[in-house]
């Protein structure tokens, strides 16, 4: 069969809200990316171009990111897993293939140990039982441009390009940095994403027992972890711990991949993070 290779902006109403997702059409399987915790749905966009022949790749927005709505409360991962259970059902799958990436890895990590009847196989980018123990001032860079009106979107992109954990510039991440902001008078842009938000998600991450969740979960899974240094001069998830967490599950294995927790979603990293889901995942 022939393959549209296309995609579409979508809405569907779950839980009270509007949840946008980007839904790159193929006659593959359904290959569900959740994004990280400041991020977009056009976070995996480096990725794409190598898994569509394959998948039909469909990325939401999260709640309080992208161009999903933005709830004042509301913001724990049963409320998130709520959000991707309608999507699920609206697609009309039984069962999908589901990844992550940081946040979005909790969230897939979640959904497979309370919903496995709805996974098939979990594909994890950079999340384990623990990040590294300095993480919150390692995230800081990230966070700094939140809450922060710039000029224009050009002043953004400069802003962006001197984040410590930036070493090279891709062309893909520009669709991910213009979907990041929202247009103002002026030509101002302020970015969609906000730090109440962020504080409500990571407080409800931080409030359960992820060892024990993880112990959980029966399907099969790919850990894919990035070797390089984030800031600090560490990696934001240590190797050490990434291999921990494959050990504490039943059917996982490991790879790392070139980049760091940012870039390994672009040039060398994304290439490989690409062949390690097509040769992970079945497709047709």
């Amino acid at each position: 069969m022939e393959q549209t290779l296309n995609k579409t902006d979508n809405f569907i109403a779950v839980n009270d809200l509007n949840i946008h997702y980007v839904d790159h059409h193929s006659d593959g399987p359904a290959l569900i990316l959740l994004h990280g915790l400041t991020a977009n749905a056009n976070a995996f966009d480096a990725l794409i171009e190598g898994l569509q022949h394959s998948y039909r790749v469909i990325c939401p927005d999260l709640r309080g990111n992208g161009l999903s709505d933005k709830p004042a409360f509301a913001y724990s991962m049963e409320d998130h897993a709520e959000d991707i259970l309608g999507l699920i059902s609206h697609l009309g799958d039984k069962k999908v293939h589901l990844g992550g990436h940081s946040f979005g890895g909790y969230l897939a990590f979640y959904l497979a140990a309370n919903y496995p009847h709805l996974v098939d196989k979990l594909v994890i980018l950079d999340a384990a039982k623990s990040m590294n123990p300095m993480a919150p001032q390692m995230l800081s860079k990230a966070l700094s441009r939140l809450d922060v009106v710039y000029p224009s979107f050009d002043d953004y992109i400069v802003h962006v390009k001197k984040a410590p954990y930036l070493d090279f510039w891709d062309p893909a991440m520009l669709s991910y940095y213009r979907a990041d902001v929202e247009d103002l008078p002026k030509g101002h842009v302020k970015p969609r994403c906000n730090l109440m938000a962020v504080t409500e998600k990571s407080m409800g991450l931080g409030s359960l027992d992820w060892p024990g969740i993880i112990k959980m979960i029966e399907p099969h899974t790919i850990l894919i972890n990035a070797l390089d240094n984030y800031t600090m001069g560490e990696p934001l998830l240590p190797d050490e711990i990434a291999k921990e967490t494959v050990e504490m599950m039943k059917n996982a294995k490991y790879a790392g991949v070139d980049g760091n927790h940012q870039t390994m979603l672009y040039g060398a990293g994304a290439k490989q993070v690409v062949a390690q889901i097509t040769h992970f995942l079945p497709g047709h």
